[in-house]
């Protein structure tokens, strides 16, 4: 069973889980599978909605959890952080946006938007289990364990 303090590692495997769908599902409409591409960026989707609703729950359950780190890895940590958050606000309705497209098999728009979505989605993905690896790593989640 998961308790809360587990969440922030789940969410890690969610996002690492979905970063392997999306770099599958573009491996695939590189080589034109249109099949499999359509499964693995669903899969992302699906993936990353199950992030989405972990991560709202800790964080209305926990509130915000303070870096720990010191010295050169702060500024590193708080710029990797605020671009992901900030790219993730903005990537979130691009990503709504292109799987529409897709659904009404508007495949020029789509790959319009796709071209741009990918990436951001790509770089929130793998930036959120590097947030998660240099909080756990710093020590910031050990007052987790000491929660009532």
């Amino acid at each position: 069973m998961f308790t809360l303090t587990d969440l922030p590692q789940l969410n890690a495997v969610l996002n690492s889980i979905a970063t392997i769908f999306l770099f599958a599902g573009y491996i695939f409409i590189r080589k034109q599978n249109i099949a499999a591409h359509m499964r693995m960026m669903w899969s992302a989707f699906l993936v990353s909605a199950l992030f989405l609703i972990s991560y709202l729950i800790f964080h209305y359950q926990v509130g915000s959890v303070g870096f720990d780190g010191t010295g050169w890895i702060r500024p590193v940590y708080f710029a990797i952080l605020i671009s992901h958050i900030i790219l993730a606000i903005v990537n979130l309705p691009m990503i709504l946006v292109t799987m529409y497209r897709a659904l009404r098999n508007d495949f020029q728009r789509h790959r319009k938007i796709a071209r741009w979505t990918w990436p951001i989605w790509m770089y929130v993905s793998v930036t959120g289990v590097v947030v998660y690896l240099m909080m756990e790593f710093s020590g910031s989640y050990d007052k987790l364990y000491h929660l009532p």
